[in-house]
């Protein structure tokens, strides 16, 4: 079974947060929440989660995956984190998948892993002056290598899916999806 770590700090956007946390829970991947310090965590929006940990109790696990959601201040709260730029770090040069979403691309371009990549972010939070030698993108979702990001919380269920994919293969995210009753396409009227 996969193990993705899902860093929450004050300000994390909710829907990003909760539709990665439960699909990747439907899709029977280990998920571990850990506050930047101990105790429940508000979102951007007011609403208060209990995270399973804090992040120096679950720093020193292994993960197959980090998948960190934006929001504000949230993504600013993480990227200013030594520790979890230091777990980011270890992931990556480990082999394993770095994801983010929304303004969190960030938190990968400060610790340095967009470099000679492709990615997207919500508009605005990658630029030629924070992600240098970065081809910024405006797809839903970035895949390049085993860093995987996306655009904001429209888009969360489908960086969600392609996160099940990676870890658990294109058959278990089909009986995921499947059970979501996801039209054909966004655009059906």
């Amino acid at each position: 079974m996969s193990r993705v770590l899902v860093p929450l700090a004050e300000g994390f956007e909710e829907i990003e947060a909760v539709t990665v946390i439960d699909l990747l829970r439907r899709a029977g991947i280990e998920v571990v929440t850990a506050s930047l310090v101990p105790g429940a965590v508000t979102g951007s929006h007011g609403i208060v989660v209990e995270p399973d940990t804090d992040l120096a109790s679950a720093h020193d696990r292994p993960f197959d995956m980090v998948a960190l959601p934006g929001g504000m201040p949230g993504a600013a709260n993480l990227a200013a984190d030594p520790r979890l730029l230091a777990v980011v770090r270890r992931l990556a040069d480990s082999g394993r998948f770095t994801a983010a979403i929304c303004a969190a691309p960030g938190v990968l371009a400060k610790a340095g892993l967009l470099v000679g990549r492709r990615a997207t972010s919500f508009p605005g939070f990658l630029t030629p002056v924070n992600a240098p030698d970065t081809t910024l993108s405006e797809d839903a979702v970035v895949e390049d290598g085993k860093v995987i990001t996306s655009r904001g919380p429209g888009t969360a269920m489908d960086f969600a899916l392609v996160l099940i994919e990676r870890l658990e293969g294109r058959s278990v995210r089909q009986a995921v999806e499947a059970r979501l009753q996801r039209p054909a396409s966004p655009h059906t009227a």
